[in-house]
Order: structure tokens, then C-alpha cells, then sequence
């Protein structure tokens, strides 16, 4: 409607504009005959003047004289004397070449536009010239704003009548469909219950709308019982890979991950918020696993492999197997963490190999004494006593060595129940610092307690503690040069009481330094020497049966400092 206003009022424009140029190359037209008729000399310029000035005032125009050069000789509206030559205006132009023209343009004499018609005629009976008459375009303008209100008017009633109809119909048209809009909302926030649709909500009458609801009906049921099967069928699945202990992962042909279980976060830290959807290259880290993928992808074959990672330290066995059978294109990783297993077996070619090492060494000596005393050294008294206190001194470390590792194997297997009691960490320091002194002095060692005289007291078996506290003091003493400082520390935090041995010693190697509990482990740099490498191990159990942690730091080449907490009493 608004286009069409816009074309009908130019389309009237122009049509009026036309029927008011033929009216002025009318009155044009009178004027010349008026002059004409009653001018015989061009230079008669006062009946000229009253000619124009009466049929101007009877037409309600503007009309101008001309000369064929341009000169303006008579004008309603203006002083002559104050007039350009016309010679150069678009409608005197056209007149002299066409016998008529016309424009529209603003007039610098009266300072508004107006339409302007001139023809080539006599303006007296002996001469010709131009003669124009002018309308000013305001008159125009008002009766075109006439119409256009009329029209803009018929336009708003014709587009309040047609919106209104549309309204009517729309109403009409959409209500079921609405209906059954809503319906569909609700069965789907409802979960697909199982209920049927409503259909009293729906027209009365059996048309198509009325077997959309009924297919709805039929879909509701299909769809709950298919969701129910696949939503028990992803509870089975969603269980069995949340308590998987080996790493799942499907990761689709552009490598990004659709399916991880939590075993696989956790091993390698994974710390996205969500890993589904990401790369596997920005969720797994290491480029071995990218490329265990891509080869199978290339080869579409099953590829297997052991990985050492340095960062987390772990030992994994991974499979990429392609899924082209059920989703194709992507690949199903399968990872198996082997660090607990690489550990024990490490272990235990450690304990074997220091076990060999520390019955190997009493049993030669003792051996080559033996056969020493057999090829005739028992006939000297002197060295055959000799060589007896020195099969004695080993027979004693291999019983020493044995009776450790019974009671290690004793504590490991739960054997020692523990005979609890009241205890102050200050006499547990100053029993082990009296039962160690004399071997410091021999060192030349200096050993301090640095215990508060408020400090709680704890709950201990006082033998075992005792015992757990003399043997990492007995490591300190073993392995501090003689000069150095051992202090004796005692300290409350939270409800526990952390008893600290620090030593100036020799130090440990960083990377000895998890392993310094284990059994017969003994540090081939920085604890390299005597001993069974049981001590530790036993101050570790003895700590653990009391329900505290053992730890220790170290600095090669500057002191080492173990530590262990112990329950405070509540």
C-alpha cells in the first residue's frame, strides 16, 4: 500500500503537471492574441504593459515579454530595468528553437520556484517574440499534498481492513496447529511418559489434524519404549567404563575425542573441563599417543605399544584399535597403566640383588676362613682365635640380618599388635639420643633436641616408636662426616606431632630419594656402604602401624632431613 501510494501520487503529479503546462501554453497563446490584436508597434510599450497586466491579473500568472535576443521588455511581477537577459533560460531556449517550451526552476527574481511555459508568437502585429507565463509551484505542491493525504488515507483503512482479515484468518488457520505445538512441548518435557496426547484439547472433527494427533499417539509410545531400552542400555555402559581402571577413548577421524572414561583423566591429569569434543592432542599431551592414533587411522589395523611417559612418570601398554565395523572412521584407544607393575618388578630385582649382595659378602668371608683354618692357620693359636672372632662377628650379622627381616616380615604381615600408651616426644628423642650418644662421639658428631617443653603428648607403643626414631638417627650417625650437627626435632601441628632427624650429612641423590624406604635399597652415590638396607624400611612400617606418614628431604651434599607424624592424644 505505502508503494502504492508513492507511485500513485507521482503518477498524478505528472498528470497534473502536464494538464497545468497545457493550460499555460493556453493562456500563453491568449496573451499573444490579445497583443496582437490591439499592438501595431513593438515600442509601444505602455499598452503592452496594460495588456499584460490585465490578463495576467484575470489568469492569476505571471507573464513575461521577451525579444528575440533575449531582452526582457515587459514583466508582471518585476522591474524590467532590474532583469537579466533571458536568452539563456531552458524555456526560452526551447521556445525559439521548438516554437515551445517549459521548466521548473527556482526564479532568483522572486525567490521561489514556479513552472514556466513560453512560446514563440507575435507580441504585435509586426513583430515576433517570446512569451511566457509562469505559475508559482506552491499552488502545485498543495493540491498534490491534497491528494497524497487522500490516498495515504484510503491506504491506512484498506491496511487496517486487510491486517484485520489476516488477523481473523490467521487465528482461524493456526489455532490447531498450535495445539498440537504445545502438545509436542509437552511431551517431550514430560520425558515421554506414555501418556496419551489430550485430544480434547483438538478439534471435534476427523481431519487431518485429528490423524496428526493420532500418530503422535502411536510416536509417544514408540519413542518411550526405545529411549527406555537405550537409556538402561547407556547405564550399563556409563557403569562398566566408570569402573574400568584401564583408560577408554574414542576419538573420531579429525581427532576429536568422543567418548572418554574418568580412568584416563585421573591417570594423566587431565585438567580440561571438557575433554568431549576437544583434540586429543590438547587433551592427552604427548605426542605419542597422536601418533599411535594416526598410524592406526593410516593403516586402519589394529597397533599396539608400551609408552614411557617422563611427565607423569608412568609406564603404559596402549592399544588403537579402528571402529570401521560400527563407527566409521574413528578409533577406539585402550590404554593399560603397567606402573604399579614395572615398580614391583623393579623391586623385586632390587630386593633380590641386594639380598645376593648382603649374604653374599658374610658367607665369602666366612667361607674364606674356613678353608684359611683347614689348610693349617688352626695350628696357630693366635690367628686360628682370631679367625673364630671374626666367623663369629659374621655369623652375628647374618643373625642380625635375619631377625631384621623377620620383623620386617612380621610388621608387613600385621604380627606385632601394638601396646599403645602415653608418651612425651621429648623422651622418645632423649631415649634414642641415649642409646646412639657413645657411637656419635666415636664419629664426632654433635646431636641437639630442639623439643617445646609444652609440646602434647602421643599416643605410641614406646619400643616400636623408640625403635623407628634410633634407626633413622643410626642413618644420620652412619652417614654424617665427622664435625657435622644431628638435631633431634619436635613440633605440634594440627592433631599430630612431627619428630624430625636433621643431619649435616652427605646427602641424596634426587633420584634415590623415593626409593630410601624400601627394603634392602641402600643408594649407590650418596648411602653406598655398610649395613642390611632394612632400616628404613622398618621405621616406615613402625610409623605406618601408628596411623602417621614418613617422608624425607634431602640436598646432595648439604644434609638430609626425615621426618614422620605421630596422633597426638586426644
Amino acid at each position: 500500500m505505502g508503494g502504492l501510494v508513492v507511485y500513485l501520487s507521482e503518477f498524478f503529479r505528472h498528470i497534473y503537471l502536464e494538464n497545468l503546462e497545457q493550460i499555460l501554453v493556453n493562456n500563453a497563446e491568449l496573451v499573444s492574441d490579445g497583443l496582437f490584436r490591439d499592438v501595431d508597434h513593438i515600442e509601444d510599450y505602455q499598452l503592452i504593459n496594460s495588456i499584460i497586466n490585465r490578463l495576467s491579473s484575470l489568469m492569476d500568472i505571471r507573464v513575461t515579454i521577451i525579444k528575440d535576443d533575449g531582452t526582457v521588455i515587459n514583466e508582471t511581477y518585476d522591474d524590467i530595468n532590474t532583469m537579466n537577459n533571458h536568452a539563456n533560460r531552458p524555456e526560452v531556449i526551447d521556445a525559439l528553437r521548438d516554437g515551445k517550451g517549459s521548466s521548473i526552476r527556482y526564479s532568483a527574481t522572486l525567490g521561489y520556484k514556479l513552472l514556466y511555459v513560453a512560446i514563440y508568437d507575435y507580441i504585435s502585429r509586426g513583430t515576433k517574440g517570446i512569451v511566457r507565463v509562469g505559475i508559482p509551484l506552491d499552488v502545485i505542491d498543495n493540491n498534490i499534498k491534497l491528494l497524497q493525504n487522500t490516498l495515504i488515507g484510503i491506504a491506512i483503512i484498506a491496511t487496517l481492513f486487510a491486517l484485520s482479515m489476516g488477523i481473523i484468518i490467521a487465528e482461524l488457520t493456526t489455532k490447531p496447529i498450535r495445539q498440537l505445538t504445545w502438545i509436542a512441548s509437552e511431551l517431550a518435557e514430560s520425558a515421554l511418559n506414555n501418556q496419551p496426547i489430550p485430544l480434547y484439547a483438538l478439534p471435534a472433527t476427523k481431519d487431518e489434524i485429528g490423524e496428526l494427533a493420532d500418530a503422535f499417539n502411536v510416536t509417544s509410545t514408540q519413542l518411550h519404549r526405545q529411549i527406555e531400552a537405550l537409556e538402561g542400555e547407556q547405564k550399563k555402559i556409563s557403569a562398566v567404563l566408570k569402573e574400568m581402571t584401564d583408560g577408554v577413548i574414542i576419538v573420531d577421524n579429525t581427532g576429536t575425542i568422543q567418548l572418554i572414561n574418568p580412568a584416563i583423566i585421573s591417570l594423566l591429569n587431565i585438567n580440561i573441563s571438557t575433554p568431549i569434543g576437544s583434540s586429543i592432542a590438547e587433551v592427552l599431551r604427548h605426542h605419542q599417543f597422536v601418533e599411535l592414533w594416526r598410524h592406526a587411522r593410516k593403516t586402519r589395523e589394529h597397533q599396539s605399544t608400551i609408552l614411557e611417559l617422563s611427565s607423569p612418570r608412568l609406564y603404559l601398554h596402549c592399544n588403537a584399535i579402528p571402529l570401521d565395523h560400527v563407527l566409521p572412521g574413528s578409533t577406539l584407544l585402550l590404554i593399560h597403566n603397567l606402573t604399579r607393575q614395572r615398580y614391583l618388578e623393579t623391586v623385586r630385582q632390587d630386593f633380590i640383588s641386594n639380598l645376593s649382595h648382603e649374604l653374599r659378602t658374610p658367607i665369602a668371608s666366612l667361607k674364606a676362613l674356613t678353608e684359611t683354618l683347614q689348610q693349617g692357620a688352626l695350628e696357630d693359636t693366635a690367628v686360628a682365635k682370631r679367625f673364630l672372632q671374626q666367623m663369629e662377628t659374621e655369623v652375628d650379622a647374618l643373625g642380625h640380618m635375619v631377625l631384621e627381616f623377620l620383623e620386617l616380615s612380621r610388621i608387613e604381615s600385621g604380627q606385632v599388635p601394638l601396646k599403645l600408651a602415653t608418651v612425651s616426644p621429648y623422651f622418645i628423642l632423649k631415649q634414642a639420643n641415649d642409646r646412639l650418644q657413645i657411637q656419635a662421639e666415636r664419629s664426632g658428631l654433635t646431636i641437639d633436641i630442639d623439643c617445646p617443653p609444652d609440646l602434647p603428648d602421643v599416643l605410641a607403643d614406646l619400643p616400636r616408636i623408640e625403635q623407628a626414631v634410633v634407626n633413622l638417627l643410626h642413618n644420620s650417625i652412619k652417614f654424617t662426616p665427622s664435625g657435622g650437627r644431628i638435631t633431634l626435632r619436635a613440633a605440634h601441628q594440627s592433631d599430630m606431632v612431627i619428630i624430625s632427624i636433621i643431619d649435616t650429612g652427605i646427602g641424596i641423590h634426587p633420584d634415590d630419594l623415593p626409593r630410601i624406604f624400601e627394603r634392602f635399597f641402600k643408594a649407590d652415590r650418596a648411602r653406598a656402604g655398610g649395613g642390611t638396607g632394612l632400616g628404613l624400611a622398618i621405621a616406615r612400617h613402625m610409623v605406618e602401624a601408628h596411623g602417621g606418614k614418613i617422608w624425607a628431604t634431602s640436598i646432595e651434599y648439604q644434609g638430609s632431613t626425615f621426618s614422620f607424624s605421630i596422633p597426638i592424644v586426644n
